[in-house]
């Protein structure tokens, strides 16, 4: 009978094998849709050649795209759970192992020598992010994030007076500055908080952990989202840069409380292939991989 620990390793790789072949299936049902709607004969191309490019990864079980992304996991720790401090290195030692059976590009390079492991490890990679709450079972969600839609992020701190005013033309601008460099339509991630770090992660947890069409609790804030949804396709970027009236697949806002003096604001893309995938281990030795 295989150890908790061996579980742990093989419910980890199933994810990291998953997300790396596939979107999510909300992401793949949203494109679909965007080439309903699509007029712009160019984009609607590339919108197609994108559904085929995701069968073809899912026929012969191949990365969907050659960034297979940092490995990044997002975990629930449930305090009951038997296997705490050697989680990070039994993670690790899963996406070591993908990234030679499948195989994965390794994305992990050091920024002083320029050398790759060859197998997406090293100082701080995987990235792992970790929430505790009252349970006996781990929860494991993975998304790989390529690095062009890393390249046009964006995180301002600025005083909280006009903040909400200012908010439309800061991200607007954020996706004009982008074009098609996070390999649109993209999910734009917007996160509001105390201070820099926390609005970045809160924006990048909207870009590639909320499924497509979700809006936030808040009211208000999901008007928001749908407002700046409109206008950002009303920009005319289109898929790939190549003009049209999809130019993001959907915009996702979180925020935190702030500080009185400050208004943090982070804005992450997620590209066309935002990839996730979740497993939930419980401490009988049984695993399931569970939709978002």
């Amino acid at each position: 009978m295989p150890s908790l620990e061996d579980v742990v390793k093989e419910a980890a790789k199933a994810i990291v094998r998953m997300a790396s072949v596939s979107p999510a299936e909300d992401v793949i049902n949203a494109l679909r849709n965007a080439v309903k709607i699509e007029v712009h004969e160019p984009s609607k191309v590339q919108l197609n050649a994108i559904l085929t490019n995701i069968e073809l990864a899912q026929k012969y079980t191949a990365a969907v795209c050659q960034d297979t992304g940092v490995p990044t996991f997002f975990i629930k720790l449930g305090d009951e759970f038997p296997i705490r401090s050697k989680l990070f290195s039994i993670l690790t030692e899963a996406v070591r192992e993908v990234t030679k059976e499948l195989p994965l590009r390794s994305n992990s390079v050091d920024p002083l020598t320029e050398k790759n492991p060859g197998d997406n490890s090293g100082i701080g990679i995987p990235v792992f992010d970790v929430e505790l709450f009252n349970g006996n079972y781990l929860e494991l969600i993975y998304t790989p994030k390529g690095g062009g839609t890393e390249l046009p992020s964006k995180a301002f701190v600025v005083p909280p007076g006009n903040a909400w005013e200012r908010l439309p033309e800061l991200v607007l601008n954020a996706v004009i500055d982008a074009g098609p460099m996070p390999c649109p339509p993209v999910i734009v991630g917007i996160g509001i908080g105390p201070n820099l770090d926390v609005a970045a992660k809160l924006a990048k947890k909207a870009a590639v952990l909320r499924p497509v069409g979700s809006r936030n609790n808040n009211p208000d804030i999901a008007k928001i989202e749908d407002a700046l949804l409109n206008a950002i396709n009303k920009l005319g970027i289109g898929a790939h840069g190549t003009g049209g009236k999809v130019t993001a697949l959907d915009v996702h806002i979180e925020y935190a409380y702030r500080h009185p003096a400050t208004f943090a604001i982070g804005i992450v893309f997620s590209c066309w292939a935002t990839r996730r995938a979740r497993a939930i281990v419980y401490p009988d030795g049984k695993y399931e991989i569970k939709p978002l």
